[in-house]
């Protein structure tokens, strides 16, 4: 093997690391070799190891640090039993350490805005828990960089008034439009919407049917409105809308009219790939990458990447898949290699929400940078999270 030779040439003012010995994952291939990082910036990249010190990352993946867009994981850790609200620092320091450690460096963390049911959240609730959000992440208590996604679920009543409590926020950058409602995009069919509603709730028949009712016709009054409403208020600020569970052609004409860039968990592959020709990001759950399936029963996600539109991956509920899907991914589908799978975690995510400064291992990008171990022989086929690095600095 090559080695870098006067590689005190790549010293500098300021802080410089330079890792060695590793498998690089570049936006199109993969090379052995050594990164170099100068003041929290890759500084260089070379086939070939260091001759002079160096962190020897032993035949181990360095890849970019993954993007996260559509995360619900930190009210698991808030509220963690049913009418359980846990410490708001302490739920997010929590979180964030799941976050760090799965090897994600940048979260849009999602909050809810509006009620599809009585989810046992008080207004002002979702507020005081991104206040407690932004507190650590000024204070430095947090290891990967926060930003807000927001939930909008158009056929509620209250959207726009827990809207407006984040109307101003800077840390916002992507928003979602969802409509729940049964007979509605991931509830075209009762079936679910039952499994969803009736049975984890305990509603008797009359029950779930005044339930039926009441959602349908909060849809009918006020999706349509409450979805323009809320698209033009995010491009006036220069957040990203995304949709969510488009099931038809009518669906991805009516993103398309609104301008989303993100297409959320098409149900369908027909919308799918409308979405990914109209120039849509399509993203797909990673936990169903992982488990073979849909837990709710709509397309498999490894179906969209055998045909190639699928375009970015979420973990959704389980921060690690993020990364687990990635070799997935790069084990089932023939047509795509571990730089094609991680771009679904890394650049397009990136660039999907306007973030150009990161995604990718590349000279003037951001270091944010993980240490990956991954045995295929193992039988259980898992990679392993070594080390992670944001701006440079080591967070996990």
């Amino acid at each position: 093997m090559n080695e870098i030779r006067g590689a005190s040439a790549f010293a500098g003012a300021g802080t410089e690391e330079i890792f060695t010995n590793t498998h690089v994952i570049l936006a199109d291939e993969v090379i052995d070799g050594t990164v170099v990082v100068r003041d929290g910036r890759i500084a260089d990249i070379q086939p070939g190891r260091s001759s002079v010190p160096a962190h020897d990352l032993e035949g181990d993946y360095l890849t970019p640090g993954l993007v996260e867009l559509h995360t619900d994981h930190l009210e698991t850790h808030y509220s963690p039993r049913p009418g359980v609200a846990w410490s708001l620092m302490a739920s997010v320091q929590a979180y964030d350490a799941q976050i760090a450690t799965s090897g994600i460096t940048t979260v849009f963390d999602c909050f809810r805005m509006g009620s599809d049911e009585d989810n046992g959240y008080e207004k002002g609730e979702m507020r005081r828990l991104a206040d407690a959000l932004k507190a650590g992440q000024a204070a430095g208590r947090l290891r990967a960089e926060h930003r807000i996604h927001l939930r909008c679920e158009v056929s509620a009543h209250n959207v726009i008034d827990e809207l407006d409590e984040f109307r101003d926020e800077d840390l916002v950058g992507l928003a979602s439009l969802m409509d729940h409602a049964p007979g509605q995009r991931q509830f075209q069919t009762m079936d679910k919407y039952i499994l969803y509603y009736k049975k984890k709730r305990g509603l008797t028949d009359a029950e779930f049917e005044d339930f039926i009712k009441r959602r349908q016709a909060e849809s009918a009054r006020y999706s349509d409105k409450h979805r323009d409403e809320i698209a033009e208020h995010c491009h006036a600020m220069g957040i990203t809308v995304a949709s969510h569970d488009d099931a038809t052609l009518e669906h991805v004409d009516d993103a398309i009219r609104l301008g989303v860039k993100l297409a959320e968990f098409p149900t369908s592959i027909e919308a799918a790939k409308a979405s990914h020709e109209a120039g849509m990001s399509v993203l797909m759950g990673a936990p169903n990458i992982v488990r073979g399936g849909s837990h709710s029963g709509n397309v498999a996600a490894i179906d969209l990447a055998r045909h190639g539109i699928l375009d970015v991956l979420s973990s959704d509920y389980i921060p690690f898949s993020l990364l687990h899907s990635v070799f997935v991914i790069a084990r089932d589908v023939d047509t795509l290699g571990l730089p094609q799978a991680l771009r679904m975690v890394t650049k397009t995510p990136a660039e999907t929400v306007g973030l150009t400064d990161r995604g990718e291992i590349a000279i003037d990008k951001r270091a944010d940078l993980v240490r990956v171990h991954h045995d295929p022989d193992h039988p259980e086929d898992v990679p392993v999270v070594r080390g992670v690095w944001r701006d440079g600095k080591r967070v996990a």
